[in-house]
């Protein structure tokens, strides 16, 4: 796990790390923070708890956790967000979710030497409040390096996937029969009955989704080398699960046959 400041970089990655070779692990027992980003419909949860139960079969010790949630605070944010919230009401009602998993139980975890799956972490906020709303860049990157105590992922699985096909794929469990581009107006009242996905972002109309993608490609283009790995989505679950557990066995140093 490495730490950061947000060192006046729009994303909060520092010039030295970007120009950095990342280092190569061996020790299966060396804690690592992983994360999972995408937008709605890329499948981060299912892969995750995919990956959890193949690094326990591994014998890696392992803690699954998702944002919004995961603590009292952060599960209270998240019903907090299911409301329609100001942009920056909306973003610091995440920041306070993240905060609090963070001190409660990332940073604990990974000072036990246990390695951290974590469903959406600070990309999320720089995609879907920066891109998506519209806010300050700077600002969010300065408001995330203070939530987050400067953690910074050490790989993040980055999902790519249209939007059109991801919110498809997330609103066909209500409508079956829906096509898209867009959402209608009568299945977002559904879809928020049923409490997909918690946070209201998830039920914003096309073009909202299609900023959050740049937010995370822009994301992508900046990071470090060998920080994010990103898969197409849309391939076969097997397929992406292939891809997403070799970008882990090779951080964790388990043989890929594993």
């Amino acid at each position: 796990m490495t730490s950061e400041g947000s060192g006046g970089r729009l994303f909060g990655f520092e010039e030295d790390e970007r120009r950095a070779v990342p280092r190569r692990r061996s020790r299966v027992s060396e804690a690592r923070f992983i994360v999972f980003e995408g937008g709605e419909g890329a499948g981060k949860s299912l892969l995750a708890a995919k990956l959890v139960r193949r690094l326990e079969r591994a014998g890696v010790h392992t803690i699954e956790v998702r944002e919004p949630g995961g603590t009292a605070a952060g599960e209270a944010a998240r019903e907090l967000l299911g409301q329609s919230l100001t942009p920056w009401g909306e973003a610091f009602a995440f920041l306070l979710a993240r905060a609090e998993l963070v001190s409660r139980v990332i940073k604990p975890g990974l000072e036990r030497g246990a390695t951290v799956l974590c469903d959406r972490f600070r990309a999320s906020t720089v995609a879907y409040q920066g891109y998506g709303r519209g806010l300050d860049l700077r600002r969010l990157a300065e408001a995330n390096a203070s939530a987050t105590q400067g953690l910074v992922p050490d790989l993040t699985i980055y999902l790519d996937v249209p939007p059109e096909i991801g919110l498809q794929r997330k609103y066909k469990s209500v409508q079956p029969s829906l096509t898209l581009p867009d959402v209608p107006p009568e299945l977002v009242v559904q879809a928020s009955r049923a409490d997909i996905e918690g946070p209201a972002v998830g039920r914003e109309r096309l073009a909202f989704h299609e900023r959050v993608r740049e937010g995370y490609r822009q994301q992508l283009a900046q990071a470090p080398e060998g920080s994010w790995v990103e898969i197409d989505a849309t391939q076969e679950p097997e397929a992406v699960e292939a891809a997403a557990w070799g970008a882990v066995a090779g951080l964790l140093g388990i043989p890929s046959g594993e």
